[in-house]
C-alpha cells in the first residue's frame, strides 16, 4: 500500500469519517473547508495520526500548513521526512 492510500485509510479510521471510502478521497482534494471538510480540531488529530502511523513529526503550523493541504502534499511531506 502506498503512502497516499495508507493516508486515506488512516484518515477515515482515526478521524471517524463516515460515509467516505479511500477511493472517494481525491489526491488533490483539499482536506479542509470545501474539500473533505476537516476543521481545526481535525488538524490537531491529523498531526498526531501522522506521527503515530508514519513516525513523522509536524513541529508547528508553519511546517504543517503547506503539508496539510491535500493527500498529495501530505504524502510528499511524509516521504521527504522519512528519507531525511
Amino acid at each position: 500500500m502506498d503512502i497516499k492510500q495508507k493516508l486515506k485509510q488512516v484518515l477515515i479510521e482515526e478521524l471517524n469519517l463516515e460515509d467516505v471510502t479511500p477511493e472517494e478521497i481525491g489526491d488533490e482534494e483539499p482536506l479542509f473547508g470545501e474539500g473533505l471538510g476537516l476543521d481545526s480540531l481535525d488538524a490537531v488529530e491529523l498531526v498526531v495520526v501522522v506521527q503515530k502511523h508514519f513516525g513523522v513529526e509536524i513541529k508547528d503550523m508553519e511546517e504543517g500548513r503547506p503539508a496539510l493541504q491535500t493527500i498529495s502534499t501530505l504524502a510528499a511531506f511524509i516521504e521527504a521526512k522519512q528519507q531525511g
